[in-house]
Formats: structure tokens, sequence, C-alpha cells
């Protein structure tokens, strides 16, 4: 008894000394914490979706969730070959190209007018704060911090490590100029020695405006935060960014809900709308859409194209690797949205809505 006591305590001890390390950030406070407490949107001391949002459907436990993904193989998660890729050369790429680079998942790149943008980067090869634990595919990460130019602005949809990494903002901070983040997110920023005036926290419908004629507009999405033991002590984003040419809707991770129709409505003509399309499952439908409503949101959005993001980098639920992109074009073939679906790295020319894309998916296994 004595002896499993000792153990369990150590163990206790292990993680608490781990959880010290500054890649888990910091919990919001002082001045910061009295202001995300003045939201509307926070509510029973965390952060509310404007719609009720289970993080797990009914019939679903999350103790099924965690038994499946520690003991249930499910076939083809991860490819047989690496993803394939093209390298752009982002340190000496002309300022008047409008374009847009993916790198996998939900981290791209976009130049506009001059002005460069990065969202939510995860370029060290792992999805979560341990080591070696969700692990990118082959062939995804051909970008480290050393291949990119300044940034004028980052912006980050919400803290979760799939979105937020630790790593690749400190190999990125020198060459950050702004950060663009919801309430609360800040702090992980200022915990990591970014300077407080180039900080930038918002609420929902909320904007910045630079002298450029460049505005980024806040809006809400349907998900969660939370980096370690606190759920939901930040708030999650999408943001509608606004040239006078052009509007491009940049998703974040979002369930199915009435915002897109409202936002629509708001921002007539969204040029390019990048949505998330992978890693979900019934189970937790209110906070990841299926491809069928990744579609709905891109018609209530009155979208000129659609970019599902969000798969082909890391396993993050059942499904095959694959079959976000397979069921997205499938299910188009009846609404027929201009699908921009680029390799990683390759250019997206953002003037161009005719542009045409291969399938680059379907000759891997």
């Amino acid at each position: 008894m004595i002896l499993t006591i000792s153990i369990t305590l150590l163990m206790a001890v292990a993680i608490f000394l781990y959880t010290l390390q500054p890649k888990f950030g910091t919990a919001p406070s002082g001045e910061r914490l009295a202001s995300i407490q003045a939201s509307p949107n926070f509510k029973n001391g965390k952060f509310q979706n404007i719609s009720f949002t289970p993080i797990m459907t009914e019939g679903y436990s999350m103790t099924e969730v965690i038994w499946n993904s520690l003991f249930k193989k499910f076939p083809r998660q991860k490819p047989l070959e690496p993803i394939p890729s093209i390298k752009t050369d982002l340190l000496n790429l002309s300022k008047d190209k409008n374009i847009l680079v993916w790198f996998g998942h939900s981290s791209y790149f976009i130049q506009l007018e001059g002005k460069r943008f990065l969202i939510d980067p995860v370029l060290s090869g792992n999805a979560s704060p341990i080591p070696g634990s969700n692990r990118s595919f082959d062939g995804t990460d051909i970008y480290s911090p050393a291949d990119f130019p300044d940034i004028d602005y980052l912006l980050i949809s919400h803290d979760h490590y799939d979105h937020l990494d630790y790593e690749t903002i400190i190999g990125l901070k020198s060459k950050i100029n702004y950060v663009v983040c919801g309430l609360g997110v800040g702090a992980h920023f200022e915990h990591w020695g970014f300077d407080p005036a180039k900080i930038i926290e918002k609420d929902w419908n909320g904007k910045v405006e630079f002298n450029d004629g460049i505005t980024i507009h806040t809006a809400t999405a349907r998900h969660f935060s939370g980096r370690l033991f606190k759920r939901s002590n930040t708030l999650w984003m999408s943001y509608i960014l606004e040239t006078p040419e052009m509007k491009i809707y940049i998703g974040g991770d979002s369930g199915y809900d009435k915002h897109f129709a409202e936002i629509g409505e708001k921002f007539e003509g969204i040029d390019l709308a990048i949505l998330d399309n992978g890693q979900y499952n019934l189970a937790w439908q209110a906070i990841h859409m299926l491809p069928d409503e990744v579609l709905k949101a891109a018609k209530d959005l009155n979208a000129k194209r659609l970019m599902p993001i969000h798969s082909s980098k890391f396993v993050l639920a059942e499904h095959p690797w694959d079959e976000p992109l397979v069921h997205i074009t499938a299910l188009n073939e009846a609404s027929n949205i201009p699908l921009v679906t680029p390799m990683i790295g390759e250019q997206v020319d953002l003037n161009d809505e005719n542009q045409q894309f291969k399938q680059w998916w379907t000759s891997l296994k």
C-alpha cells in the first residue's frame, strides 16, 4: 500500500512539474482576466457558444471515445506514402502577388495587398504537447520558421495545440509584427516574451483597422478552447480579412450553426471561405463540421470559393486520412462550389477564381 501511494505521488509530482513548461502557456489574470469577465460571451466562469454546444453528442460518451482512441484500430488513418508537396520560396516571393500557401491541417500563409498574414502555424511536426505522441504525416513538414519572411499579422483562431504550437511560435517570434487573437489568448504570448503592445486581443464582432486599408473583423465560431486542465477560459474565433478588393473568411474550428448565415448576410460577397473539414466524428458533431455541413456553411456564407482544411497532416479522429477530401469532393458535385484543394506549399492565386487544382489525394494509399 505504501509503495502504491509513493508511486502515485511521484507520478503526480512528475506530471505537475511537466506542466510547468512554457509550452503550456498560462491562464489569463489581472487586467486581462477583468476584460474577459466583462465580455457578454463569458458566463458562469467560462466563454460560451451562442447556441448550446455539447462537447459530446447525445448517445455518445467521452469514456467510449477515449477507449477507442487508445485501444481500437481504424483503417487508413495514416497514408502509407508521403503526402506530396511543392515548396514555394516565401522569402523571395514578389510582394505584388496575392496568394495563399497551405502547410497542411489548419496552417497557412496569406499575402494580400503587400501584407503578410500567417494563420495557426504548426510546423514542429507534433499536434500535442507530449513529444512524439501525435506526429505529422510523412511529407507534410517541408517548412520551418527559417523559411518565412517577416509576418505583418499572426492570426490565431484558438489556443488548442494543433492551432497554437509553442515551438513554432518561438521559432517565428523575431519575425512577427502583430499578434491578433481572441480574449485571453494573449496571455500565452506575453508569457512567451512577446511585447504586450504587439498583442491585439478581441471579442467577437470586433475589428482591427490598419492604415494600409486592411481590416480584420472578428467573428464567432462554435467550438471551445483550453491548453491544460482549464476549458474555455480563452476565446475561440473566426475572422474576415477584408481589403478594398477582397474578403476572405478564416473559419478556425467550428461546428455548423446559424452564425455562418449571419456572417454571410453581414459581409456580402465572401471571395474565399476557409473552413474546418476534417477530424470530425458524429460523437463531437457540435464542434467540428461533417463534409456536408461544410458545404452548407459555404452556401450560408455566399462564398465564391471554398477551401476545406483541418486534414491531411495529423490523426485526430477515426476516419481514413483522405475521407474529408474524398467526401466533400463527391458531395460538391451537386453544389458545384469551386473547391480550392492545393498540395502543401502550392500557390493559390487569390485573384483567379477559375484556378484548377489536382485531386492529389486520389493517387495515395
